[in-house]
């Protein structure tokens, strides 16, 4: 588990229609008019009047990619803002790098709260967008929406499906899921915070949630299934708070802003004597970071989504591990597939194998774990790639 990274499986896309390229006339008849005279120039014109839809690109990326004529890749956060650390800010850091990459510029439309949303896909539209990008489910409804407004646009949508008639397909022809099979990693996460906490004597760990939904609580139940797997791995018992499996029902603060709900929240696992705290949904974490400082204890958490004492150092000294979500590099691909004209809608889904989830480094916490652990969190981890270890949730993406 020393300082990993990790990447997705490829995405295709592809952008609207190409532009016309006759403004290239003018350099080539110039050019020509210079160096042969006017009769070649008159040659040229007639060669070239036709010309219409030809394809065009960009400047080469490094790597040799280009954008064809007219690519515009857009995304539009959800409420989190583009400053969460966590979700929305790992999908702008991937639109950014591929728009640098291509030489393209991108559209980013931040939305500060539910309201935002259909303005800002509306403005994507109006923009010339021909690849937005949704960043969240709660931009299901605007997404589909705009989709079957636009059949010629392409559209992505990161952690749902855009199936909101639930017939096990996106509701638009031209919608592509960017999902992710987060409970793998989150087992891999709960069993590391199962042998912290019993290696500290506690034997107590907890977790909440910003909302109760499937992209949430998929890492709630990794986490649970990851500590119930060490006791039984380990003849322990350890025990947990805030959620259950079976039921589906544990603790949850509403939204995914981070405010003294969210800490009241956070203190309630922690006033259960847990040494260990996994926080579901973005900006909580800096909730839980203040309920833990308040309480004087030794308490540590995991991050979710991106890497979390790399994204805000502030909270480094607190965070064991992150269960991450390479959105990033999700977004990435799609934007750098979509930009070549290739794209595909078949949905994307980020497991152990592909990489797509997994185990950040512990960073500074590594000289403190048990003995052992990242050699057994690595076997696990080939386990569940194989199969040998069935690691499943009713909120994975189908």
């Amino acid at each position: 588990m020393r300082n990993r990274s990790v990447t997705l499986g490829n995405f295709e896309a592809s952008p609207r229609r190409p532009r016309p390229i006759c403004v290239e006339v003018e350099l080539t008849i110039s050019s020509a008019r210079k160096f042969a005279g006017a009769a070649i120039a008159a040659g040229l014109i007639v060669a070239l009047a036709g010309c219409g839809q030809a394809p065009q690109s960009n400047t080469p990326t490094e790597g040799g990619k280009t954008a064809v004529a007219g690519f515009k890749p857009c995304i539009v956060s959800d409420d989190g803002g583009w400053n969460d650390k966590s979700f929305n800010e790992s999908a702008k850091n991937g639109i950014d790098k591929a728009a640098k990459e291509l030489n393209v510029k991108s559209v980013e439309l931040e939305s500060s709260s539910e309201s935002d949303y259909a303005p800002n896909m509306d403005s994507a539209v109006s923009q010339n967008c021909t690849l937005i990008i949704s960043v969240g489910y709660k931009l299901s409804a605007d997404t589909i929406k705009a989709a079957k407004a636009n059949p010629d646009l392409n559209f992505a949508i990161i952690d749902d499906g855009a199936d909101a008639d639930q017939d096990g397909k996106p509701d638009a022809p031209n919608i592509k899921p960017i999902l992710f099979n987060t409970v793998e990693a989150a087992y891999l996460g709960g069993y590391a915070a199962a042998a912290w906490s019993h290696q500290a004597g506690v034997d107590k760990v907890g977790t909440f949630g910003g909302l109760q939904i499937p992209s949430v609580s998929i890492f709630m139940d990794g986490f649970i299934d990851g500590v119930q797997g060490y006791n039984k791995d380990n003849s322990a018992d350890v025990k947990t708070f805030g959620w259950d499996v079976a039921t589906q029902k544990g603790s949850f603060t509403g939204g995914f802003t981070a405010n003294d709900t969210a800490k009241q929240t956070a203190k309630g696992i922690l006033d259960q004597g847990v040494d260990v705290i996994l926080p579901v949904g973005g900006p909580i974490y800096k909730s839980a970071a203040a309920a833990i400082k308040d309480s004087g204890k030794d308490t540590v958490m995991l991050g979710v989504d991106s890497d979390l004492a790399v994204a805000d150092p502030s909270v480094a000294d607190v965070t064991l591990v992150s269960i991450m979500k390479r959105i990033d590099q999700a977004v990435y691909d799609t934007v750098m597939s979509a930009a070549t004209g290739d794209f595909d809608v078949t949905p994307y889904i980020g497991t152990l194998k592909n990489d797509g989830v997994g185990l950040s480094s512990f960073h500074d916490f590594e000289s403190k774990l048990p003995q052992g652990l990242t050699d057994k969190l690595d076997q696990l981890k080939q386990q569940i790639i194989s199969g040998e270890l069935k690691v499943t949730s009713q909120n994975s993406p189908k």
